[in-house]
């Protein structure tokens, strides 16, 4: 069975330690920077024109216009890279609800599914990031925990 052999790491608890810790630092940084970046453009809109992702009926229960709310949700995708910068285990939730947030936007409008499908595989690294800074993964068991 030398050809199932990809199944067992051969990795020590050591190297999986180095590589978990990477892959955190790796969606930490870039799920602090892309929220701030997105956020930013939103003010000054180089990489895109924001307001045709707005669905109709978002842009009908929020205040002012659809360009006022683009800025409303700069603001918010700032914030949400600070808190990932600063608190990981709340921010990558935070990141991940308001993904889902955008994606429930964008399958609903029935359009710019291909980005909608994207945020998916996104919601999925920001709850990554979010177990991977979880206390709870990183604390070591308890006696009380291993006498059971």
């Amino acid at each position: 069975m030398t050809h199932l052999r990809f199944l067992h790491s051969p990795a020590t608890p050591t190297v999986m330690a180095g590589n978990v810790r990477q892959a955190f630092l790796l969606l930490r940084t870039a799920f602090t920077v892309a929220p701030i970046v997105f956020g930013l453009d939103k003010f000054l809109g180089l990489l895109s024109d924001w307001e045709q992702y707005l669905a109709p009926w978002v842009n009908g229960i929020v205040p002012g216009d659809a360009h006022q709310a683009m800025l409303a949700v700069g603001v918010v995708e700032i914030l949400a890279g600070v808190l990932v910068a600063v608190r990981p285990a709340i921010g990558g939730y935070v990141v991940a609800a308001w993904l889902l947030g955008i994606i429930v936007n964008l399958v609903t409008m029935g359009a710019y599914l291909d980005v909608a499908l994207r945020d998916v595989g996104l919601l999925a690294g920001a709850l990554a990031l979010a177990l991977l800074a979880s206390p709870t993964l990183t604390a070591p068991p308890t006696a009380g925990r291993d006498a059971r």
